[in-house]
């Protein structure tokens, strides 16, 4: 006796005809996510892009951040909303931004301190540097310029380097943990000197003391520094970007005085939440990078002693990863520490 055996419709089918009619299926809902993916980046923004700066206004993230999208602004008639939200040496702003929704309508101006120097210099962080954040596009970096008073009797670094292995020598920072306090601990290794780290709370005590008298020499902003180069009360011995600054452009970079390769700088850098769509991502990105090329945009920042860089999206995240790396090695080093 021969048993029935119900079968399964889908079975019958010959397995190329089944992946033919599942594709037919499948493709026109594709077509459509497309379609509609394409048409939500060809309408973004449609809303207010709210830039959280996590810093206080008129600092320099602040003014970098306006300046750049102030040109975007005008040649796209987006409406950018910049917040300023400090503290934490930047970790509170861009822990608003990590877990904002990745929507594109909520950017972060990240830098050094809190996406590369932070995650080891804070036993505890609200998030994570590499993880928590897309890539969008490198803004612009700064270095750091090498001062001492006029009437010290360091003209060159070679001169400060012989006098700091003759006595200790003290070196004022605007705090622990700052590109300025980590750029000298690195200094100093590369030296192989030993000095006094005096920190301050923020760099306008931190000169004032320098000026007095009561430290040897500091690691300042360009911003900081130029005012009182010009005013003759202060002397450049070196800056520490790779070549030299064209605001300061008869002084050598560390790298000139003896010391291949070194360099550090201050950089920012536009992120936004993790998950981001890529097709936002490209566009703000792109923006970025035309704000940047523009001849007065690069003048200004030049003008405080910046330089502007860019490039796509990609190349910041790998340039993230690696001064993650290379600035938690000098926090371990220093055993620099912020509880």
């Amino acid at each position: 006796m021969t048993q029935a055996i119900a079968r399964n419709p889908l079975t019958t089918v010959p397995k190329v005809a089944l992946a033919r009619a599942l594709l037919g299926l499948a493709l026109p809902a594709l077509l459509a996510a497309g379609a509609t993916t394409a048409r939500a980046a060809d309408a973004y923004p449609s809303q207010p892009v709210r830039l959280v700066v996590p810093f206080p206004p008129a600092g320099g993230t602040d003014v970098l951040s306006r300046l750049v999208f102030n040109k975007i602004g005008i040649a796209t008639k987006w409406n950018v909303v910049v917040e300023n939200r400090a503290g934490a040496g930047g970790n509170i702003g861009l822990d608003g931004v990590a877990k904002a929704k990745p929507d594109g309508y909520t950017l972060g101006m990240g830098q050094t301190a809190n996406l590369a120097i932070n995650p080891t210099l804070y036993p505890k962080m609200p998030y994570n540097a590499l993880r928590d954040f897309t890539p969008v596009a490198l803004v612009a970096a700064q270095p750091v310029v090498l001062i001492v008073r006029t009437d010290a009797p360091y003209k060159t670094v070679a001169d400060l380097v012989a006098a700091a292995g003759a006595k200790q020598l003290s070196m004022a920072s605007a705090g622990t943990g700052t590109v300025g306090h980590l750029t000298g601990e690195m200094f100093a290794r590369r030296a192989g000197i030993k000095m006094l780290h005096v920190p301050y709370k923020g760099a306008s005590p931190a000169l004032t003391d320098l000026l007095g008298g009561q430290t040897d020499f500091y690691f300042a902003t360009p911003p900081i520094a130029m005012p009182m180069i010009k005013a003759g009360k202060i002397r450049a011995l070196a800056v520490t970007s790779a070549k030299r600054l064209p605001l300061l452009s008869a002084v050598p970079t560390v790298a000139e005085s003896g010391y291949a390769g070194f360099q550090a700088e201050d950089w920012k850098a536009l992120v936004a939440p993790a998950g981001t769509p890529p097709e936002v991502v490209a566009r703000l990105n792109a923006e970025v990078n035309k704000a940047l090329a523009q001849p007065d945009t690069i003048n200004k920042l030049r003008e405080e002693g910046s330089e502007p860089r860019g490039g796509s999206a990609k190349d910041l995240g790998a340039f993230i990863q690696s001064e993650n790396t290379r600035w938690g090695e000098i926090v371990r080093q220093s055993g620099a520490r912020v509880e």
